[in-house]
């Protein structure tokens, strides 16, 4: 049998979602895998070995008891062809809870341990198979809310971020090996450094590729993490029918009665590819009855926290002083004015007193009860947000988390301080120093120099099973 590239104890899990499917995983590896696998399935067609990479009809079978547990379909994968580049053993059974339950009960009677979360994906990157930025591609790809962001993890995983930092890399090592041969020859160190090129070469292929890469850091948290927008306004407006119409579906409740949302309501939309979290708000007003008040100070604690303001005015009345100072309340925040009830209302008087009460904006007229004008709403939203953060292309390598901006801009401050000292004609091992630190830095990325403690926080974000 083929050894894995890391003695470790063999580990298992359920690796697919709680709840009822049709189907069920169990996943093990490590290099007692195909020997769990042979103390509880009987194969349908018994065979000497089981061939790789080829799945075998059987049952799993309660060895103390000599029972059946289950129908299933068994794969034995040989190292270093697997997701680990260990043994892996995947049993395919039906997806009842209990049936998996009972399943990964008698692998780890068998011998095997329970897998820790993201400890099979750790294992794929400890043996070499994947790098640390792919390894964390893993976890952003399952926590993907829309199309572009699972294409960012897509690309991410694919090795594309990797390819970009490897790009740096490469350059800093080559004039690393230039300070070394210049250490080794000091009488002749500024005519092997040339320190104008150098320089040149350090501003154009690595810090303002890093420039680049930690500006797309900021960029991608929008397709990734999504932006928080709250639907604010005046009791009755229709906030909640605002809700409704944007997710598609009755998800708050509508009545005549004002004051009927008291508690916040969030659920994430797709807008345009970028998640928003979209939360509806208690009507807020100056004159409220005390489980009123609960519901408009949680109203203004998620306010304090948007990225983005929905201000719904009630387009068929007069605005009101409460309308007025509520936008008067948001210049800190980027609003979008949305002019509700329009199939109700008469739209140029309505538009004309929005005009004079507020000048300079132009709202977004709709019908959240007819949905009327909510896809002009969501374009609203989505430029509103671009004006802040240009989204990036989803075909590009974006940086996908604070761990990696973190060490990108140590690492631009490490390659500037090497600008620094050529320009200063700094010795070549002082310059040494700096070029190793920048690429210690970068090293941290890709997983070379990262440690112990920092991988276990980052697989820790992991389900179990992967």
């Amino acid at each position: 049998m083929s050894q894995p590239a890391r003695q470790e104890p063999t580990i298992a899990a359920i690796a697919t979602p709680a709840g009822p499917g049709g189907i069920g995983v169990v996943r093990i590896s490590g290099d007692q895998a195909l020997t769990i696998l042979g103390k509880i399935f009987v194969p349908t067609r018994p065979r000497p070995r089981p061939a790789s990479h080829r799945l075998v009809h059987g049952w799993i079978v309660d060895p103390n008891r000599r029972t059946p547990v289950d129908e299933v379909l068994a794969v034995y994968m040989a190292a270093p062809r697997t997701y680990t580049r260990e043994d892996v053993v995947e049993i395919h059974c039906h997806g009842s809870f209990l049936v998996l339950e009972s399943i990964l009960g008698l692998v780890l009677a068998a011998g095997a341990q329970h897998a820790d979360p993201g400890e099979f994906t750790k294992r794929a990157f400890l043996n070499g198979r994947i790098d640390l930025t792919q390894a964390e591609a893993v976890a952003e790809l399952l926590e993907a809310k829309t199309k572009q962001g699972l294409q960012l993890a897509v690309n991410q995983l694919h090795g594309r971020l990797h390819d970009r930092v490897a790009i740096i890399r490469d350059l800093l090592v080559s004039i690393l090996a230039v300070c070394e041969v210049a250490i080794d020859f000091p009488e002749d160190d500024v005519d092997i450094l040339n320190p104008a090129e150098l320089v040149t070469r350090l501003r154009e292929q690595a810090e303002a590729p890093l420039e680049e890469l930690i500006a797309s850091a900021e960029q991608g948290r929008i397709y990734r993490d999504g932006i928080s927008a709250v639907i604010l306004g005046r009791p009755n407006v229709g906030k909640s029918s605002l809700l409704n119409s944007l997710l598609r579906e009755e998800r708050a409740i509508v009545t005549p009665v004002p004051g009927t949302t008291r508690d916040t309501i969030e659920e994430y939309l797709d807008v345009k590819g970028m998640p928003v979290r979209i939360i509806d708000t208690a009507g807020i007003r100056e004159q409220a009855e005390a489980v009123e008040e609960i519901g408009i100070r949680r109203a203004r604690a998620k306010l304090a926290e948007a990225d983005l303001v929905l201000l719904l005015v009630d387009a068929s009345q007069p605005l009101t002083d409460d309308d007025r100072r509520l936008f008067a309340d948001l210049t800190d925040k980027t609003v979008v004015l949305v002019a509700n009830k329009m199939d109700i209302a008469d739209r140029d008087q309505a538009l004309a007193g929005i005009a004079t009460a507020f000048p300079g904006v132009a709202p977004v007229a709709i019908s959240a009860k007819t949905a009327t004008g909510i896809d002009r709403l969501e374009e609203a939203i989505f430029t509103a947000v671009a004006r802040q953060q240009n989204p990036p292309d989803p075909g590009h390598a974006c940086v996908p988390n604070l761990r990696h901006k973190n060490s990108l801009v140590k690492a631009l401050t490490a390659c500037r301080q090497v600008a620094g000292g050529l320009g200063d004609n700094l010795p070549a091992d002082l310059i040494a120093v700096e070029l190793q630190v920048a690429l210690d830095h970068l090293g941290d990325i890709v997983g070379a120099t990262t440690t112990d403690d920092v991988l276990d926080m980052i697989f820790e974000r992991f389900c179990i099973g992967k």
